[in-house]
């Protein structure tokens, strides 16, 4: 029996963006990502990686290019952005949780307002979500009592709460200390392990090694290289990054 090949879940084609009309942050930038794919996005600051994937939910406008998510064409029409923003979770670096929620309340918030759940429903989806990032026991807490890693995954719990076929992860441990790195990337394996599609920026060189189906190098506005993990970290072949890798493994 013939396999169907994997449907696409992000197609961004000849992506442009300048601020101010000056800077072009993004220059001609493409990737297709295919469902249940999990694509880390690596590059030196100020690459162009984080404006990148935040077009793919319109967080950043873009000037020239398309993107089409899950087989929606991004436009500038709000109802076609709310409906791409309702197939994609967004995870920062920042938690940017409502301190004056509970965490069970920041991560029913949107299923109740956006997907006009009702409350049982969007309760009864928390509590699986917390469990399932291991914080269930701080339903009740606010996020000022909690750490950083487990605001951070209060966060990712919030975001699979709209139940996105995809994933976007901005830098999610950068703000984290070492010792709380762990209990988030181990959140987002477990999410990888069940078929989510991700796109990671991150400068995570052992969860890229593991868990990545294609690390995509940004320089430039540019992407420079994209290959598998073991091709990358192991035999880049761009100058470029053969140089960025030195500096960070």
């Amino acid at each position: 029996m013939s396999q169907t090949a994997p449907e696409n879940a992000i197609i961004a084609q000849d992506v442009e963006k300048w601020y101010d009309n000056n800077f072009h942050v993004l220059r001609g930038v493409s990737l297709t990502v295919t469902q249940g794919e999990v694509v880390v996005v690596m590059g030196p600051s100020g690459s162009g990686k984080s404006t990148f994937i935040r077009t793919f939910n319109a967080l950043e406008p873009y000037q020239k290019g398309s993107i089409t998510i899950d087989g929606i064409k991004l436009s500038h029409d709000l109802k076609n952005i709310e409906a791409i923003r309702r197939e994609v979770g967004m995870v920062f670096q920042q938690f940017n949780l409502f301190p004056h929620l509970t965490v069970l309340n920041n991560v029913t918030l949107a299923p109740i307002w956006v997907r006009h759940w009702k409350k049982e429903k969007a309760e009864a989806k928390a509590i699986q979500l917390l469990e399932k990032v291991g914080i269930l026991e701080q339903a009740e807490k606010y996020p000022g009592q909690l750490s950083g890693g487990q605001q951070q995954r209060v966060a990712i719990a919030r975001a699979l709460a709209m139940e996105p076929k995809i994933m976007l992860f901005d830098e999610p441990t950068s703000a984290l200390d070492p010792e709380m790195i762990k209990e988030v990337l181990d959140t987002m394996r477990s999410l990888a392990d069940g078929g989510m599609t991700m796109v990671c920026v991150t400068h995570e060189v052992g969860f890229a090694r593991e868990v990545a189906d294609r690390v995509v190098f940004m320089d430039g506005g540019k992407i420079v290289e994209i290959a598998t993990p073991e091709d990358f970290f192991n035999a880049p072949q761009e100058e470029r990054s053969q140089k960025f890798l030195s500096q960070i493994l």
